[in-house]
Formats: C-alpha cells, sequence, structure tokens
C-alpha cells in the first residue's frame, strides 16, 4: 500500500544551544520525499527525504540569513539536505533504529534516528494515519558547520550538539483499481 507524507501534520525541528544558557529552536518549512513503509515487514521501510535548505525558520530573520549563509548552510552552493536510510533495525513495542546518510553542506555522514511509532487511525474523511516520532543527537562539526564566537565568560555562542525531532504522518492512499480488459 503507496503512502503519503501529510505534510500540515508533519514537522522537521531542530534545537541547539545559544551562549550555553538556553536553547534556539527551529524548523525547515519546505521538505518532502517518499517513505515506503511496509507494514508487513517493518524492517524493509525506506526514508528517502529532501530539505530546502533555505526554508531554515528561528523566528529572527537575522540569525535565518546568518545560517543560510557560507558560515552554516551554504544554501547557494548546498540548496539541499537530504536523509537516506540504509538499514532498519526493530527494537521492541513498536520502536525501532532507523539509520541513514545524512548530507548537510555537501558531506555524508551516518546518523541514526531513534523512531517510535504512534499507531493508526482513521480520519472522519475516511482515511487511515499513521504517526511516527523520531530523533536524533548530531555534532554540526562532522558537517564542517564550524563557524563560532567564544564568549567573554568562557565558552561558545552556538553549542555544537544539535537535537534532531521529527514528527511524521503518513496518510494511506488508495491504489487504483485495475479495470479488467
Amino acid at each position: 500500500m503507496p503512502f503519503q507524507i501529510d505534510s500540515k501534520h508533519s514537522e522537521i525541528q531542530f534545537s541547539v544551544r545559544h551562549m550555553m544558557v538556553s536553547k534556539v529552536r527551529g524548523v525547515f518549512e519546505k521538505w518532502g520525499g517518499v517513505v515506503a513503509l511496509d507494514l508487513a515487514n517493518p524492517a524493509n521501510t525506506t526514508v528517502d527525504i529532501t530539505i530546502d535548505a533555505a526554508s531554515i525558520n528561528t523566528k529572527d530573520a537575522q540569525r535565518d540569513g546568518h545560517l543560510r549563509s557560507a558560515d552554516f548552510l551554504n544554501v547557494e552552493q548546498y540548496p539541499e539536505i537530504t536523509f537516506k536510510s540504509t538499514k532498519v533495525e526493530l527494537g521492541g513495542d513498536a520502536t525501532a533504529r532507523l539509520h541513514g546518510d545524512l548530507t548537510i553542506a555537501g558531506v555524508s555522514k551516518p546518523v541514526t534516528l531513534d523512531v517510535e511509532y504512534q499507531g493508526n487511525a482513521k480520519s472522519p474523511w475516511g482515511t487511515v494515519s499513521h504517526g511516527f516520532s523520531a530523533s536524533a543527537r548530531i555534532n554540526r562539526e562532522d558537517w564542517g558547520l564550524t563557524w563560532n564566537a567564544a564568549l567573554e565568560t568562557g565558552g561558545w555562542l552556538v553549542g555544537k550538539e544539535i537535537q534532531i525531532d521529527i514528527e511524521l504522518e503518513l496518510v494511506e492512499v488508495a491504489e487504483p483499481e485495475k479495470v479488467a480488459a
């Protein structure tokens, strides 16, 4: 059965420490891809996501401009961030580890997402949705995103560790019925 990403009920979020005392949160506004969910054998599921790097939104236009620059995402040279799964490791009680290659600013590195299946539900309009939550922590410097500024009080302006949190809703799409010849 084919599935479609419900972009109105899905989100890719991230957070990073600012001045070592608070977290800045952001989202990517434009992204999509294909999740080939295999309900019968979830280990066969594949994920291929493409994010428009310029769609980064941290609710601060000046910061977003800096994040788009060559100091960070370099969106003019690398307009897309991609994730392509390589393996699904099933856990217990609706959990899994999704392994894949994350490419940011032209650098690809392996990443593992901890995934939790949230279940499925039939909507009032007759569609069936499946929900997933996923998270990972990465060190941005592994992707060459090394810009920073030292603080007078010690420490750094921008943390190295990025927390990634994903909420994904997939909607079952009815396959067209084959017409007898």
